[in-house]
């Protein structure tokens, strides 16, 4: 979540007027994240999450997010619904841009998982992968293999500027994964974004998935490999092996990974902390000035590809066969 476009009183007003959703009494923008602007807005009936879509989510894919939220919803997953205005529709525009209305999800985010927040994760993400099977439309992953090396150019050389070197790190990954990247694994729904600040919790128990502005069709494992990347680190860019094990056997309490899968998470997990790693660094470069935003630093996930280069099984993440 972020704030790039500036939603003025009259926007507000004239939006809030095609719902049935009562009068605003409480409007700010949220700071966190880096791809939409998200705003709170309470009024006198409930609270809601309003996002504008910037320019990472294209207007043709935005009816994809939001039937998804409305399967996700429907088949028992903890989710945002989106909000209909008075004509049924769920998309309008704000500020020129492209906007949607969607439930308040109550819990809070961890900056500071435990291994049982770990397990909870996980089990959640097997559970979103089972409710997603069955969702009519398709999404493919932008943010997957061949959309590295258009990222990769984008930074190009700048990426000096944030880390001696990287540029040329980033270059050979790029090459390394397309030579390599796995095919014909088990396909299906993911969130692809599933970090500790788009989960909630309520007393330990997970209240929640929240922003599913990534989400597609992918290998299912490759959201597992990004969880790892975002879940199982610690600050110092150690591996926690205690938390890898729980985040894989909450999953595996709902879905058991198929040999194959196990097979290709070494090369998941390095693809998945290279995937990152182009994003935040295009981000940072790339921020628009005024933005109420805080851009992710990349080079957290250029240490973690240091780790992954290391791993030949998926032992080494805690995965007991």
């Amino acid at each position: 979540m972020a704030v790039y476009t500036d939603v003025s009183d009259e926007d507000l007003a004239g939006f809030v007027a095609r719902y049935d959703i009562g009068e605003p009494i409480a409007f700010k923008g949220i700071a966190e994240g880096v791809s939409n602007s998200n705003f709170f807005l309470q009024t006198t009936k409930d609270r809601y999450i309003l996002t504008v879509y910037e320019a990472r989510a294209p207007r043709e894919d935005l009816p994809f997010f939001i039937g998804l939220m409305d399967h996700l919803a429907a088949h028992g997953f903890d989710c945002p619904c989106p909000i209909r205005m008075r004509d049924g529709e769920a998309l309008a525009d704000i500020a020129g841009k492209p906007a949607a209305l969607v439930s308040y999800l109550d819990g809070l985010s961890v900056r500071k998982p435990s291994a049982a927040h770990c397990l909870a994760a996980g089990k959640a993400m097997a559970e979103l992968h089972a409710a997603g099977e069955g969702f009519a439309m398709r999404r493919p992953n932008p943010l997957s293999v061949s959309g590295w090396r258009p990222l990769a150019e984008a930074s190009g050389e700048r990426a000096e500027r944030i880390s001696p070197g990287l540029s040329r790190r980033i270059a050979e990954e790029v090459a390394f994964h397309e030579a390599r990247w796995p095919r014909g694994l088990p396909e299906g729904l993911i969130h692809a974004d599933m970090f500790p600040d788009n989960v909630f919790f309520i007393g330990g128990r997970c209240s929640g998935v929240i922003d599913f502005y990534f989400a597609a069709n992918d290998a299912l494992a490759f959201d597992l490999a990004i969880g790892l990347n975002a879940w199982c680190f610690e600050p110092d860019a150690s591996f926690n092996l205690t938390k890898g094990q729980a985040l894989l056997a909450g999953y595996e309490q709902v879905r058991r990974l198929e040999a194959a899968e196990v097979e290709a998470l070494p090369l998941l997990a390095r693809g998945a902390a290279l995937r990152f790693l182009l994003t935040r660094t295009v981000d940072l470069l790339d921020v628009p000035a005024g933005a109420l935003v805080k851009p992710h630093d990349p080079i957290p996930y250029d240490r973690r590809l240091a780790f992954h280069r290391r791993v030949a099984h998926a032992a080494e993440y805690g995965l007991n066969r």
